[in-house]
């Protein structure tokens, strides 16, 4: 019998977008430092400029390296709506930022500035992250729910993000699933996207991020729906109160093992963006003898899967439609050990190598080892 061939590949619409949060300063705006950021996979970047001339600079250099960028400069604020008129045309503008982090205070004055924004400009976003659930004595609402629901009542963004590091020591935090399980419902209810984050510079109890922390973040945000994936931060920080060391660029402008991490992930996520990129959540659930706080046991699985067992600390199974295409996402929880996974199915089936391949589930094992954070991911056709 002769070994089974990728004949097929899964096509996309476009790539996932990949963001550099507190990217390249404004200080170190060059050619070439815009091409190593692309050059690691990621395709936007912001970064807080001293002024609008600054802004501008950056913005003629990240077109030429291929870079979108969410404009963020004082000007924006206090000249808004001339602000605005003088960067929309420009093709390396993705978005607007506002600011980070609001409570609820905030929102009806960020409502008010980002429709001015959008008085002049309706093609690109405006763009915020959203508190975590461990923000909880900032939110000012009495849960996360309803400070997610009010803020996307409030401030009509087109699209949605929030940053939560769930790696603390060797332990994931204990809410992170619950604040993936209430974002992401709350974005499918208002027909919104979202963009999630992975940390990428150690801090605090914040280890330096290996392999498998990334895969387990990047993978979990995907499984949950995210249509964009955020680094905090890609050059590293100083003169904070937090202790940042090893980002993806040190703050004396050289690559860490970390740039070299992103840019094997970077390259997983466009390849596999055919899974993720405009996919809409049927299910997500997890198995393990104990599940995440806020989330779902898996109990029921869809036709083409027969059977689905894990051994380990558990998984997280998703379920997306994307076009005629449905696919299983499993996505081994655990960054440290690996999984072993026992699926059987029809033979319409197809496992999705991590290049995009198709090949036929049945050509593999039912029985798979899935690597720490790693994920295993099945596709059928759905007329």
């Amino acid at each position: 019998m002769q070994p089974a061939a990728a004949q097929e590949r899964i096509s996309a619409s476009g790539d996932i977008p990949i963001l550099a949060w507190y990217g390249i300063p404004a200080g170190q705006t060059s050619l070439a430092r815009y091409e190593e950021l692309k050059a690691s996979g990621i395709t936007y970047q912001f970064t807080n400029f001293p002024d609008a001339e600054a802004m501008a600079k950056a913005l003629d250099i990240a077109r030429k390296a291929g870079i979108k960028m969410i404009v963020a400069c004082p000007e924006l604020k206090t000249d808004t709506r001339n602000t605005v008129r003088r960067f929309m045309h420009h093709p390396a503008v993705a978005g607007y930022f506002l600011r980070d982090e609001p409570g609820k205070k905030d929102f009806p004055d960020l409502a008010e500035w980002a429709k001015k924004i959008q008085s002049v400009d309706k093609a690109h976003f405006c763009y915020l992250n959203l508190l975590p659930t461990y923000g909880a004595g900032a939110l000012g609402t009495s849960t996360y729910r309803e400070y997610v629901h009010t803020f996307i009542k409030t401030v009509p963004l087109q699209l949605l993000s929030f940053d939560h590091y769930p790696v603390v020591g060797d332990s994931l935090r204990w809410d992170w699933y619950d604040n993936l399980e209430v974002f992401s419902d709350e974005a499918r209810k208002a027909g919104k996207p979202f963009w999630a984050f992975a940390l990428t510079v150690s801090h605090g109890p914040y280890p330096i991020p290996t392999v498998a922390e990334l895969k387990l973040q990047v993978f979990s945000d995907l499984a949950y729906g995210a249509q964009g994936i955020q680094y905090f931060t890609y050059w590293t920080p100083t003169g904070t109160q937090w202790d940042f060391h090893h980002g993806p660029i040190t703050p004396e402008g050289k690559r860490s093992e970390i740039y070299d991490r992103i840019r094997t992930m970077n390259k997983e996520i466009k390849s596999l963006s055919g899974v993720f990129l405009g996919a809409k959540v049927v299910s997500v659930s997890h198995t393990g003898d104990s599940i995440p706080y806020g989330t779902k046991r898996l109990t029921t699985l869809p036709a083409p899967i027969k059977t689905l067992e894990t051994k380990g600390k558990g998984a997280v199974v998703s379920v997306l439609k994307n076009g005629q295409n449905t696919f299983l996402v499993v996505v081994n929880r655990d960054f440290r050990q690996p999984m072993e996974l026992t699926i059987h199915c029809d033979g319409g089936v197809k496992k999705v190598l991590k290049d995009g391949s198709l090949v036929p589930a049945n050509a593999y094992l039912p029985t798979l080892e899935v690597d720490p954070g790693d994920m295993a991911v099945y596709q059928w056709t759905t007329p």
